[in-house]
């Protein structure tokens, strides 16, 4: 598994509101699609690519586009906050919706919605989730979006717990877990006994969307 924590200042700064429970939902969002278009920028660096010709009003020149269409997967429902970002630098890209429910007794996800394409084959798939904690979530995301022909997919998360990155990397196949990678703006101390990530930033989707 390939981990890149995005360090830059700007990042950095983004972060920072996020994690202050000060920061209200009007300030939040726009912090969280700073950073997921920072972190979904470095997530992006390795896509495949082919030439193209364009021709300039001065001259005929070289040029590049991707080889394929990119997919994206925002875990529902705090990964529709990292969306926007995702698609206003991919906007060719196809979207998968993958809904989880976390019991809150055994923390592990439940599936109530799985509206993904039939065949992933060939295409760069990124899958979105401010929050990498246990890893359940992210690990059923993954098992599907394999069964569906994926490789070498990229988890795009705010922060991520350690006990998360060891679930993926123990509870793939090996050749798929050699391919992963996760991208995040910090990977955070460890879980609390409600499986909880600390310092973390709380309930993110709650944080995006409030709580009635």
């Amino acid at each position: 598994m390939h981990l890149h924590v995005v360090d830059h200042p700007l990042a950095a700064m983004a972060l920072t509101v996020l994690r202050d429970e000060r920061t209200p939902r009007d300030r939040f969002r726009p912090a969280l699609h700073d950073l997921a278009t920072m972190l979904v920028y470095e997530a992006t660096r390795a896509l495949p690519v082919m030439p193209v010709t364009v021709t300039t009003p001065l001259a005929t020149t070289a040029g590049t586009r991707l080889a394929a269409e990119p997919v994206v997967a925002p875990v529902l429902r705090a990964g529709l906050g990292m969306l926007p970002a995702a698609l206003a630098l991919l906007p060719t890209a196809h979207t998968a919706f993958i809904g989880l429910a976390r019991d809150e007794t055994t923390h592990q996800p439940t599936a109530y919605l799985e509206s993904v394409p039939d065949d992933l084959a060939g295409h760069p798939v990124f899958l979105l989730d401010p929050m990498l904690a246990t890893g359940g979530s992210a690990l059923h995301c993954l098992r599907l979006l394999l069964d569906r022909g994926a490789r070498g997919i990229t988890v795009v998360a705010v922060v991520a717990a350690p006990e998360g990155l060891v679930a993926l990397e123990s509870g793939l196949p090996a050749d798929a877990a050699a391919e992963l990678t996760v991208v995040a703006a910090a990977v955070d101390e460890r879980l609390n006994d409600t499986a909880y990530i600390v310092p973390g930033l709380g309930d993110a989707g709650d944080r995006i969307f409030g709580l009635m």
